[in-house]
């Protein structure tokens, strides 16, 4: 070894003179002992006998032979545990026994390769074959044990701390398919990021439900693909309606069946289809229509399911209500009728025949609905206080919206009940936080005949005052879709793309209705603000625009912005006990003007199919 030594010395200064580079930099580019490496020698001489044992047939035949290929490995690694070939050795080993208990099917081979991979994540959670051992792990735990929860362990192990590591895609598919096969929580960092191949979270399906509508919303932590597909009703099973969520996952513990038997909706099953794909299933009594919509931030889809609904009664059978004002609403017929899209005409007292159409702005007196027509009275009303808890509205000079508004509501509802005999629902009663296609959905099921939104505006300049009414259709107005934007807390980009989804759920909406009963209460609330000492407030008319909580109502329905608190002068009349009971006896006076209009308008007018 000394006459090497001296070899290698006298090569060194021979090449520093000729080239000029110093020794020590010489040294650092070729080193003796490092070219001799007898370990990595011995490394490469024992995996290419594994590599032998892994070919030749005749070789792998016998135990001793595999046998022999393990102390190859175990004899490096003892020789110096601590060294880069360590992990690697250890690896081998893993490997090893795990081919033989593959070929000999003896339990103990399987148990030593168990523990080599565990010994390399245990002593070299750093070295780059740490992932690939977690993964090993996980193979054996899930086809040989037959455990996929503790297979679903090591897989999550390279999830949560190997993101970089060769193995994290293979251990992402595995664990899809155990949340799948197994209903095994996926880690959350499979979850959504910024990252295209991550999945989104389905949340837990939430339902409204009567023996004629359901509403259904199923929120995901982003933005998601869907598709639907209506299957019938067949001897069997009731008919259903299935969404598949693309690029999702459902956490196990809400995949369970629930029944609901509750009116419309018979069940909801929700599960993980496919590795990447949540389906919900909704099981329902019977379907005459459904509409689905999704809404932003946050994401959440909506389903509206409307049943078979017996035909409307014949003209000759609808007894007329000769009483104009102070009529009793509770002895009306049933208020819930679908619609109907075929044209009808219309007898007129001079004989003449005319086509009731849908129209999609503030109509006249001489356009009046189906509803209008048959006379039907007002029997049940829903309040919804804008809204609270989590969420104070808008705010200013001290005063939150929601809280404003929740008192208005209360006032306002026994003011109702007392003069027209209604009874008054509200879709909140205490500071609490309600999503806004929750408040549509409890009017809904409650087949409340008239809906008020109830609100207070606000504007980047408090110069800004005044009174405006709104009822659900589309708009160009910049303004009037600045107001939805900031009520349903979106922006007015997103608003513009609800625009499009609001083309086909409003053909069957009460847009004529709605906007006759805001145009009265509005009127009403601004003649009255005249004559009551607050003349001026300014008088920002009726508009139309795409609320959230209005969409999907199957009653008129419109959302009132009492005045801006925002500005000075209308914060002072909100914090006026006078100003708020004139609010409240103005809206009663306008749903009440509403409802007498609706039936002196069908004096001297029949329908004829």
């Amino acid at each position: 070894m000394k006459h090497t030594i001296s070899f290698y010395f006298f090569i060194f200064f021979g090449l520093s003179l000729l080239t000029g580079i110093p020794g020590s930099l010489l040294a650092e580019q070729w080193n003796p002992e490092q070219q001799e490496a007898p370990g990595n020698r011995r490394y490469d001489e024992a995996k290419f006998y594994y590599n032998q044992l892994q070919t030749s047939q005749a070789l792998s035949s016998s135990r001793d032979n595999w046998l022999k290929g393990s102390r190859n490995f175990r004899r490096i690694y003892l020789a110096s545990p601590k060294s880069a070939l360590a992990p690697s050795c250890l690896f081998m080993l893993g490997r090893i026994y795990s081919n033989m208990y593959e070929k000999f099917a003896e339990t103990r081979d399987l148990d030593e390769s168990i523990s080599y991979f565990k010994d390399v994540v245990r002593l070299f959670p750093k070295s780059r074959l740490a992932d690939d051992s977690y993964f090993a792990l996980g193979g054996l735990y899930l086809n040989e044990k037959k455990n996929p929860q503790k297979a679903g362990e090591f897989f999550r192990e390279i999830i949560n701390n190997y993101s970089t590591g060769d193995m994290y895609p293979q251990a992402e598919s595995q664990l899809k398919i155990l949340s799948q096969e197994h209903n095994i929580a996926l880690p959350k960092a499979m979850m959504s990021s910024k990252s295209f191949d991550r999945l989104s979270y389905v949340l837990p399906v939430k339902y409204w439900s009567s023996d004629k509508y359901t509403r259904i919303v199923i929120m995901a932590s982003n933005p998601v693909n869907y598709n639907e597909v209506l299957l019938g009703k067949t001897k069997d099973r009731p008919a259903r309606l299935y969404i598949d969520f693309k690029k999702s996952y459902i956490e196990p513990q809400y995949r369970a069946p629930v029944p609901i038997e509750d009116g419309l909706l018979k069940r909801i099953r929700t599960g993980q289809f496919s590795p990447d794909t949540v389906r919900v299933v909704l099981d329902i009594e019977s379907i005459e229509n459904y509409k689905i919509f999704s809404l932003p931030d946050p994401f959440r889809v909506v389903i509206d399911v409307h049943g078979k609904t017996p035909p409307p009664p014949s003209i000759k059978n609808i007894k007329r209500d000769k009483t104009v004002a102070k009529h009793n609403p509770q002895k009306q017929g049933n208020p819930q009728l679908i619609a109907r899209t075929k044209a009808k005409k219309m007898l007129t007292p001079d004989g003449t025949h005319k086509q009731n159409k849908l129209v999609e702005s503030v109509p006249s007196n001489e356009k009046l609905s189906l509803a209008q027509q048959l006379g039907l009275g007002v029997r049940t009303i829903v309040i919804d206080p804008g809204h609270g808890g989590k969420d104070p509205g808008a705010m200013g000079y001290g005063l939150k919206e929601k809280d404003i508004v929740l008192a208005l509501a209360k006032q306002l509802a026994p003011i109702l009940r007392a003069k027209l005999g209604c009874k008054v629902i509200l879709t909140r009663e205490t500071d609490v936080f309600i999503p806004l296609e929750e408040r549509t959905a409890i009017a809904n099921t409650q087949n409340a005949d008239i809906f008020l939104s109830l609100h207070v505006n606000a504007h980047p300049s408090n110069k800004v005052r005044g009174i405006e009414t709104y009822f659900l259709n589309l708009s160009t107005n910049a303004e009037a879709m600045r107001v939805a934007a900031m009520e349903n807390a979106t922006s007015t980009h997103q608003m513009s793309d609800l625009q499009d989804i609001l083309l086909d759920i409003m053909k069957n909406s009460k847009i004529t209705e709605s906007s006759r009963l805001a145009q009265t209460i509005h009127n009403s609330i601004v003649d009255a603000a005249q004559n009551k000492g607050y003349s001026n407030i300014k008088n920002l008319g009726v508009k139309q625009a795409p609320f959230y909580v209005l969409i999907g109502a199957q009653m008129p329905a419109i959302l009132l912005e009492v005045a801006f608190i925002t500005n000075k002068k209308d914060a002072k009349n909100l914090k006026d006990p006078l100003f708020m009971k004139m609010i409240s006896q103005e809206i009663v006076q306008g749903v009440q003007l509403y409802m007498e209009s609706t039936t002196a308008q069908l004096r001297g007018q029949t329908w004829v199919e």
